[in-house]
């Protein structure tokens, strides 16, 4: 059986974070470096630009893998590298082809495998809330960052939901701002994927 802690232990515990800064520090905090991320929203309101700035963003960090299970390596997926600022020289960013979950677990688990997982989509993932959970487990050590469609403000599919419920840090994307509904949030507790077209569409509105 494993040793109880006490407050002591707890409040003396080292935690490694990711030290953003800006415009990202304002939005998420400082959140910890591993865990599940969950970012949802509708078509066209820039959520895969959000989490192309974010990949970018993490590069700062560690390497990054964004396993495009949707799109693959289409035209579209280069075009948004380009759109988002994410060139040639970035070695520490890697695509994978619609590379299955069950092969991107064992690439997670080898030696020396980047720190930084990001999945495009859950619902491409096809796994099930209990799948899910296995696949979470044996990668505690690592960063998984899950994309899902939405249905309205909620994400699409009742397993999608309950990932979301999970995950350490909820992202909603709407109108091409980024809201941060879970356990990191900073002082603005929002981002800004482009932010003219931000402010252009959420003047005089309120957010969901």
């Amino acid at each position: 059986m494993a040793r109880a802690l006490s407050v002591k232990d707890v409040l003396s515990m080292k935690k490694s974070v990711l030290p953003f800064e800006g415009k990202w520090a304002d939005a998420f905090g400082q959140p910890e470096r591993t865990g599940v991320w969950f970012v949802w929203g509708n078509s066209g309101n820039g959520k895969t630009s959000f989490v192309m700035q974010l990949c970018k963003e993490l590069c700062k960090y560690g390497r990054v893998v964004y396993d495009s299970l949707e799109e693959g390596d289409s035209l579209t997926v280069q075009e948004s590298f380009i759109r988002n600022g994410i060139t040639a020289d970035n070695r520490r960013l890697q695509l994978l082809n619609c590379e299955p979950l069950s092969e991107l677990s064992e690439r997670m688990a080898g030696r020396k495998s980047p720190d930084f997982y990001v999945i495009d989509s859950f619902q491409y993932a096809q796994i099930s809330y209990r799948e899910y959970i296995k696949f979470k487990e044996a990668h505690r050590d690592k960063l998984v960052v899950f994309t899902s469609h939405a249905d309205g403000s909620n994400p699409a599919g009742r397993a999608a939901r309950s990932v979301m419920y999970d995950s350490v840090l909820k992202v909603y994307v709407a109108g091409y701002r980024a809201f941060s509904k879970g356990r990191y949030i900073g002082p603005a507790g929002q981002y800004d994927i482009w932010p003219e077209k931000a402010l252009k569409y959420w003047e005089g509105r309120t957010a969901e």
